[in-house]
């Protein structure tokens, strides 16, 4: 089939290979605009742009794909289908109805669960066992359209935000070839979704990451797993900005009603969420709203990323300080 393809990220690139693998015949590529990265803001191209380009596709990087102009544009190519996979921008009515047989869209959910901008890392956040890939018929609504496909993928004890992204990305890849196929030869049906059983995944922001103390352990274990690697988890040590990027639930208990005595002191202290139990060459063992939480590996502000006992050689955290104050 002739295709246009829409996606800007990492997890776009993935589907845009297999579907040229497959033979299908990619027309254009629109992604978002170049973007200016890092301290010495460098452009960087989107890796959808990278990847086309290195297959010798035209590129159409519209700053808003809904302009009079960027529609005349996607009328200059007569695709069959148009190919959506986190591309950033929503489509209009008129763009969903210019190839004949549509737009589908690579959503890395099972839907209806988690509709909209962050539904791996939510899932992970959430205690989700599973998510998964849904190949979907496009409509008007954010993630309301028929489901054509879907791909259930479990979710590990260890799974991170990250890992989960690539996975799901290869999953996408491998479903929505096998989408498009189906289409090709009219084999393929949709279903509609359940809208009473949709959830709702908000784009993520870096003060989601705040850890709050008070919270129970395994709530705070889950956001560092699934804020890796955007925009991470932190707290603050000192008035800098500590990212927590590895955690586990400790097998003692902590909490409120815990003590902690630091070496040297009689009378234990009273503990409250954020303090510092005990301090090893393996982790940090931090009370929280209820159970004990333990961190692995830290970054303070400025540095790289370490494991606990390294991190310990230039900051000696000990029994007693309470990490959350900026």
């Amino acid at each position: 089939m002739k295709v246009i393809y829409m996606g800007t990220p990492d997890f776009s690139v993935g589907p845009l290979e297999k579907i040229i693998q497959a033979g299908h015949q990619v027309l254009l590529a629109v992604t978002q605009p170049d973007r200016q990265k890092g301290r010495g803001k460098e452009v960087k191209y989107p890796p959808v742009k990278e990847c086309a380009l290195r297959h010798n596709i035209p590129v159409f990087q519209p700053e808003k794909i809904k302009t009079p102009e960027a529609v005349t544009e996607l009328k200059q190519y007569p695709a069959d289908i148009y190919v959506v996979a986190a591309f950033g921008q929503l489509l209009s009515e008129e763009i969903l109805q210019l190839p004949p047989l549509g737009c589908i869209n690579i959503h890395a959910s099972l839907l209806p669960r988690y509709r909209g901008a962050a539904p791996i890392q939510r899932a992970i956040i959430e205690g989700e066992p599973e998510t998964g890939i849904t190949i979907m018929q496009m409509d008007k609504g954010l993630d309301t359209g028929d489901i054509l496909l879907q791909q259930p993928v479990p979710i590990t004890a260890r799974e991170t935000g990250a890992s989960l992204h690539d996975k799901l990305s290869v999953a996408g890849a491998e479903l929505v070839t096998a989408a498009l196929g189906q289409m090709e030869s009219g084999g393929i049906s949709a279903q509609k979704q359940d809208h009473e059983r949709s959830t709702y995944a908000p784009m993520l922001t870096k003060e989601e990451g705040q850890i709050r103390w008070e919270l129970p352990a395994v709530q705070i274990e889950r956001l560092v797993r699934g804020l890796n690697s955007w925009p991470s988890a932190y707290t603050f040590y000192k008035g800098k900005t500590l990212k927590i990027w590895a955690a586990s639930i400790a097998s003692r208990p902590s909490g409120a009603d815990a003590d902690v005595r630091p070496e040297g002191q009689a009378q234990p202290a009273p503990c409250r969420p954020g303090t510092v139990l005990q301090v090893t060459r393996t982790g940090i063992l931090m009370a929280t709203g209820t159970g004990g939480l333990l961190l692995h590996e830290l970054q303070i502000e400025g540095k790289k990323r370490m494991p606990v006992k390294d991190f310990l050689l230039g900051h000696p955290i000990t029994p007693g300080d309470i990490l959350g104050h900026a």
